[in-house]
């Protein structure tokens, strides 16, 4: 008798891996290829997609500080590690692409990389992102980290340290933790200082990037750069 092949429905995440690619995944199946096995009163998906929701989503699960990872019941020290690992191991490929091609000609590709350095901080935070003269990602520097509405971000702090790095160009990012997507006057008024603080010493300031948890708005874009 024939063998009747498995519908896409009946196969395990990891055979819908192999057969239609990660990309046919949810969240949960790709965590639940991570996590390996379930708990005693949960298979693996079951598993993966109660801690998506108890920590508000993937990206949520992923930049959660090991504390918050070792009180969930079945993640003990190794499933925590390979969590934060992919976590870094994800960012540490998106910053790769962006020193080895001029990616900071790409805007979406900077609010991209701006939202997951920034996006999921619940204080402000602000960074420095120096780059070359071909555009490309020298380093980031966080320049400034503040309380829920404020950081206090020093101008001649962020040329010094561009100074230092060599740097031919900066861009600023920083997250509005109350989910704010515009500009405030105090924004403004700081790019147009570090603007001119940078042009003394030909340096410029390329982009003011304001993040929130799933949104980036360029300044440059909304022409609040000069």
């Amino acid at each position: 008798m024939k063998r009747q092949s498995k519908t896409f429905a009946s196969l395990k995440p990891r055979e819908r891996l192999l057969s239609h690619g990660a990309q046919a995944l949810s969240d949960a199946e790709l965590l639940a290829i991570l996590l390996r096995t379930g708990t005693t009163h949960y298979n693996v998906v079951q598993f993966a997609q109660q801690l998506l929701s108890h920590f508000g989503g993937l990206r949520e699960l992923l930049h959660a500080p090991p504390k918050s990872l070792l009180t969930r019941p079945g993640i003990g020290q190794a499933r925590a590690c390979e969590i934060m690992a992919v976590s870094e191991l994800s960012r540490r490929a998106l910053e790769q692409e962006l020193k080895q091609g001029p990616g900071f000609t790409q805007t979406q590709l900077v609010k991209r990389y701006c939202i997951a350095q920034l996006g999921h901080l619940r204080v402000e935070h602000c960074l420095a992102l120096f780059l070359n003269t071909q555009l490309q990602l020298i380093c980031s520097v966080e320049v400034a980290r503040g309380t829920l509405n404020q950081a206090y971000v020093y101008p001649r702090e962020v040329v010094k340290a561009a100074l230092t790095h060599h740097a031919a160009a900066v861009i600023l990012a920083h997250n509005h933790p109350s989910g704010a997507r515009e500009a405030s006057r105090s924004d403004i008024a700081l790019t147009k200082h570090l603007s001119k603080a940078l042009a003394l010493v030909d340096i410029r300031l390329i982009d003011h990037v304001i993040v929130t948890a799933n949104h980036a708005t360029s300044m440059a874009e909304e022409g609040l750069l000069t």
